[in-house]
């Protein structure tokens, strides 16, 4: 696995649509925080103060793309929307990689969100993220029929549609993405879909071919099991057993390649096999973000042609390195290789 992965060469890979400009709240405790708010609110306002807080790029597609280009993939080529203060943001962000980032920006209102998030260490950390979607919302085809798009679709190795939860042309846009590249490694994450899980449950049964793969968290999961009937048991203190029967009683449903990863390890099933590779152990000092970082190292081992438990290992230690990094910043393909040296020879 190591030997391959440090000798990877992937061209191209396309990843659409949301950008987001983050800001990142970090709170000790749900409990704590909301005595606070209804302390303010009984006494009518006020100031909370000594919140350490944060503002950074986000969105899963652009958190793809940067983990993308770190991992070294030769030109990553990024689909979404921006006013011309985000546009600016994107181009200095993604500066320091040149032209293995393809910057295709389409004008108009990038989301903005206000994430929670809880390190409480007595209970299950958590992130809620207040989100305003801006013209995410609203990105269809027309965002990316141009030809030079179209160019590019055709000839890249993966398409990546991910926050399909939160872009109610997100059905559209993912069939005419991934009919527009037909060759291409197939790649959706629809990110939080409870309020319009059935709509994504048919949505998935019209097109088992078209997706390589359907990644999901934990919630989402619940969510999509809710939706076709299932009872999947990915609560508070669920385990190995619940998330691989999670992983190949959706997958069986569907017909379709299915990849989950939670905060215990990760599954993938074909709805016959299915693997489960446990989570490295490490202090998680941030969550948002942690998914799209598990995404990106999922998608080059996808391409690398590792086996499912190289790859699944793979991605845990990217998303691992990711979540204890003090500043968000994901790790380099060296500094994963040299994590997972470690590890395996203990």
């Amino acid at each position: 696995m190591l030997r391959t992965l440090e000798e990877v060469n992937i061209n191209s890979i396309v990843v659409m649509p949301d950008f987001f400009v983050d800001r990142i709240l970090t709170l000790s405790s749900q409990e704590e925080f909301c005595s606070l708010l209804a302390e303010k609110v009984r006494f009518g306002g006020g100031a909370i103060r000594n919140i350490s807080t944060s503002e950074r790029k986000g969105g899963n597609a652009v958190n793809i793309a940067y983990c993308l280009a770190k991992l070294g993939v030769k030109r990553t080529t990024l689909l979404t929307v921006a006013d011309e203060l985000g546009s600016a943001m994107l181009q200095k962000v993604f500066s320091k990689f040149g032209d293995s980032i393809n910057l295709r920006i389409e004008k108009g209102k990038h989301g903005r969100t206000t994430g929670l998030e809880f390190l409480n260490h007595n209970t299950s950390k958590a992130n809620v993220m207040l989100n305003d979607a801006g013209d995410n919302e609203y990105f269809g085809p027309d965002k990316i029929d141009s030809e030079e798009n179209l160019k590019i679709l055709e000839n890249a190795d993966a398409v990546v549609v991910v926050n399909w939860g939160s872009n109610l042309k997100g059905t559209e846009l993912t069939k005419f993405a991934f009919t527009k590249s037909s060759k291409s490694f197939h790649y959706l994450d629809p990110a939080d879909i409870e309020g319009r899980k059935d709509e994504f449950r048919k949505f998935l049964e019209t097109i088992p071919n078209d997706v390589d793969t359907l990644a999901l968290n934990e919630n989402e999961a619940n969510s999509l099991g809710n939706s076709i009937g299932l009872n999947l048991l990915l609560a508070n203190n669920y385990s190995e057993h619940n998330v691989k029967d999670a992983a190949i009683q959706i997958s069986s449903h569907l017909g379709m390649n299915i990849d989950i990863h939670t905060r215990i390890g990760s599954s993938w099933s074909n709805g016959k096999e299915v693997n489960f590779v446990p989570a490295f152990g490490v202090e998680a000092k941030t969550l948002t973000g942690a998914g799209d970082s598990w995404d990106s190292a999922n998608i080059i081992g996808y391409l690398s042609k590792i086996s499912t438990t190289e790859r699944l290992k793979f991605s845990n230690a990217y998303a691992s390195l990711y979540v204890s990094s003090s500043h968000a910043e994901p790790p380099t393909m060296t500094e994963t290789l040299e994590f997972l040296r470690q590890k395996l020879q203990h």
